[in-house]
C-alpha cells in the first residue's frame, strides 16, 4: 500500500507557486483566449454532434465521421498545432485563473496526442467501435428521439434530423468495416459485449416504425409547424425508419451474429487481448489523471473495501439485524420492505428527495445552477443494461434541462435504501451542479465549460454523496446503509475493474465479489460488471477523484480552522470546470494560502 500512497501523494501534494511572479499581461491573456476560441471552433467543425449538444445549430445537419482515419488524422494535427501555439505563450505572465486554464488545456492536449500518436494503441481502440455501454447505437437514438439534445421547433430542425439519421445508418455500416479490420488483426470484443449489443439493436428493430424511438419527433409537433409539413414529415420519417434505419441496424446485427461472434473473445479482460495490457495502463492513467498502475488501484480498492465493511457492520448493529454480514446483505437486497411499490412510486420518491435536498443546498453552496433539473425514467431501449441512475446535461442557456434518469427495469431490484445517495450523485449537488455551473460560466473558455475528465466529474459526484449530513439526508439508518453501499460500490470498482483487466477475473468471480461485499442486487452487480467489461478503466476514476477532492478539503479545514467556509471551498472546486487532479490540487493550495494571508477568494 505504501507505493499507492506515494503515487497519490506525488501527484496531489504539489509545491506552491513562488510568490514573486511577473505582472499579468493583457496581451498574453488575449493570445491565450484567442487560441482557446480558435481551437474550440475547429473542434466543433470536426465534431458537429458536440456543437449540437451545446445548443449550437450551425452544423445541425451532420454527425461527423468518428470512425474514419481522416477524422483521427485531423484530430492529431489539431492537437499538435494547439500545443505548439500554447507553448509560445508566456505562462508566467498570466494571472492565476489563466494559468489554471493554460495547465488544463496543456494536460488535455498532451493526453489527446498521447493516444493519437501511438498508432498501435489508437488502432486497438478504432477496431472496437461499438460496445454495449457507449456505442453510437445507444447515444444517437436518444439525440434523435425528440427528447434528447436535438431541438424540434422548426421544419429545418426536423429536416436536419432526417439528414443526421441517414448519416447514422452509414456509420453503422462503417462500424462493420472497423470490426472486420479488428478481426484481421486479432483485436476483437468479448462475446459477452457483442451479445449485449445484438440484444440492444434487436430491441430497437422490434419497435417497428411508429413505435420506433426515431419516430418520436413526429408523434407530436409544435404549433408552428404547418399541417402540410407535418404530413410530409410523418411520411418521410416512417419511410426512413422502414427503408434506411431498420435495414442498417439489421445489417449490423446479421454481421455481428454470423461473422463477428464466432471470432469474438470468450474472455472478458483486456489482459487476454492482443496489446491489452498497454491499453489498460493507458486507460488507468487517462481516466484517473494520475500515474497509477493496476496494482496500485487494486490494493487501494482492497483497503477501502475493508474499511467500508467495518462501517457497514456498525450500521448492522444500529438497525438491530441479527445474523452474519452475508445474511444482512441478502436481507437488504431481497426484503420486500425495500422494493418500490411501482415505477410511479419510485419517481415520486425521487421528486420528494429533490425537494428536501434543495431546501438545504444554500447552506453548502453560494451559487446554484440556473439550468433546471428534471426526473425521468431510463428509455425502454436502454434500461436492461443501464445503471440504476444516470444524468444527461442540459444546455447553458437553460433551454434544455438537465435530466436525472432513474431505472425502473426489474423493479424489485431498485431498492429504496439507495435512492437518497443516488440522487446526491447524479442530481443535486452531484453531476447537475458540476456540469451546469461550468456550462453557465461564460467567463471560462469553452473547453473548460463543456469539456473535462472523468476523475473530476465522477470524483465530484461521489464527493457530493459525502455531503449527506449537512444536506439533511440519510437520517434513516437504512438510507445511511445505502450511502455506505454506494461508497462500497466505488471501492469495489477499483478491485473488480483491475481484477478483470489485469488479473484475469471471470465475469462470475467479479459478480460474486460484489455480492459478497455489499447488498448490491444481482441485477445491479451484473450490470456493473458488464459495464467494466465494456469500458475498462472508466470506473476507476470515481474513487480516485473523490479521494483527491476530499483530501483538498481536509487540508483546507486543517489550515484554516474556523475560517473554513464550505460554500467558498465548493465554489473554488467548481468555478473553473473539470480540472485534472494535479491542477485542482495546485489551485486549492493557492486558495488556502490566500485565505491564510487574509486576501479573500
Amino acid at each position: 500500500m505504501r507505493h499507492v500512497r506515494l503515487a497519490l501523494a506525488a501527484a496531489l501534494l504539489l509545491p506552491m507557486a513562488a510568490l514573486a511572479q511577473p505582472q499579468p499581461s493583457p496581451e498574453e491573456h488575449a493570445r491565450l483566449f484567442a487560441l482557446f476560441a480558435a481551437s474550440d471552433e475547429a473542434e466543433l467543425r470536426r465534431n458537429p454532434i458536440e456543437a449540437l449538444s451545446r445548443g449550437d445549430l450551425r452544423y445541425a445537419d451532420r454527425i461527423g465521421d468518428p470512425f474514419s482515419d481522416a477524422h483521427y488524422d485531423a484530430e492529431r494535427a489539431a492537437a499538435a498545432s494547439d500545443l505548439v501555439a500554447l507553448r509560445a505563450i508566456d505562462r508566467s505572465r498570466l494571472d492565476e485563473t489563466d494559468q489554471i486554464a493554460y495547465d488544463t488545456f496543456e494536460w488535455q492536449t498532451r493526453e489527446s496526442l498521447r493516444l493519437l500518436t501511438d498508432r498501435p494503441l489508437l488502432l486497438a481502440m478504432q477496431v472496437r467501435p461499438i460496445d454495449h455501454f457507449f456505442g453510437i447505437h445507444l447515444w444517437y437514438p436518444d439525440i434523435a428521439s425528440g427528447k434528447g439534445a436535438a431541438p424540434f421547433n422548426t421544419v429545418a430542425d426536423y429536416d436536419n434530423n432526417l439528414k443526421r439519421n441517414a448519416q447514422y445508418a452509414a456509420l453503422l455500416d462503417e462500424s462493420i468495416v472497423r470490426f472486420r479490420q479488428g478481426m484481421q488483426l486479432g483485436i476483437v470484443q468479448p462475446k459477452l459485449t457483442i451479445h449485449n449489443v445484438i440484444d440492444q439493436l434487436n430491441t430497437q428493430i422490434a419497435q417497428g416504425v411508429e413505435n420506433s424511438t426515431f419516430y418520436g419527433p413526429v408523434r407530436q409537433f409544435p404549433a408552428a409547424i404547418p399541417a402540410a409539413q407535418q404530413k410530409r414529415l410523418r411520411a418521410a420519417y416512417a419511410a426512413q425508419i422502414k427503408t434506411v434505419l431498420i435495414p442498417a441496424e439489421t445489417r449490423l446485427v446479421n454481421f455481428l451474429k454470423s461473422e463477428y461472434l464466432p471470432v469474438a473473445r470468450p474472455t472478458i479482460g483486456l489482459s487476454k487481448m492482443k496489446g491489452g495490457a498497454k491499453i489498460y495502463q493507458y486507460l488507468i492513467e487517462s481516466n484517473t489523471t494520475l500515474p497509477l498502475t493496476a496494482e496500485d488501484v487494486h490494493q487501494l480498492g482492497l483497503d477501502e473495501v475493508a474499511r467500508i465493511r467495518r462501517e457497514l457492520a456498525d450500521q448492522q448493529k444500529i438497525v438491530g439485524f441479527q445474523g452474519s454480514a452475508k445474511e444482512f446483505f441478502t436481507y437488504l437486497r431481497s426484503s420486500p420492505r425495500f422494493q418500490p411499490k411501482s415505477a410511479i412510486a419510485l419517481r415520486d420518491g425521487y421528486l420528494a428527495i429533490k425537494s428536501k435536498v434543495e431546501q438545504r443546498i444554500p447552506e453548502q453552496f453560494s451559487t446554484i445552477p440556473r439550468t433546471p433539473l428534471e426526473i425521468r425514467p431510463v428509455p425502454a431501449y436502454q434500461e436492461k443494461t443501464a445503471a440504476g441512475g444516470s444524468y444527461n446535461p442540459g444546455t447553458a442557456d437553460g433551454s434544455r434541462p438537465g435530466v436525472f434518469y432513474y431505472n425502473s427495469y426489474d423493479l424489485p431490484s431498485r431498492l429504496t435504501w439507495e435512492m437518497e445517495t443516488l440522487f446526491l450523485h447524479e442530481g443535486e449537488p452531484g453531476h447537475h451542479f458540476q456540469i451546469s455551473l461550468a456550462q453557465e460560466n461564460a467567463r471560462l473558455p469553452n473547453f473548460m465549460r463543456y469539456g473535462g475528465n472523468t476523475a473530476f466529474q465522477e470524483g465530484w459526484a461521489l464527493y457530493a454523496e459525502s455531503l449527506w449530513r449537512p444536506l439533511g439526508m440519510e437520517t434513516d439508518p437504512w438510507q445511511r446503509i445505502g450511502g455506505l453501499n454506494d461508497e462500497m460500490l466505488r471501492a469495489m470498482r477499483l478491485v473488480v475493474d483491475s481484477g478483470i483487466h489485469a488479473y484475469g477475473w471471470s465475469r462470475q468471480k467479479a459478480i460474486q465479489y460484489m455480492l459478497d461485499n455489499s447488498p448490491e442486487s444481482v441485477t445491479d452487480a451484473t450490470a456493473e460488471v458488464e459495464r467494466y467489461i465494456a469500458i475498462p478503466g472508466q470506473a476507476l476514476a470515481y474513487k480516485i477523484g473523490q479521494i483527491t477532492i476530499q483530501n483538498t478539503k481536509i487540508r483546507a479545514m486543517q489550515a484554516l480552522g474556523p475560517k473554513f467556509d464550505p460554500k467558498a471551498f465548493h465554489a473554488q472546486v467548481l468555478n473553473t470546470g473539470a480540472l485534472p487532479m494535479t491542477v485542482l490540487e495546485k489551485k486549492i493550495d493557492a486558495w488556502i494560502a490566500r485565505q491564510k494571508a487574509g486576501q479573500g477568494s
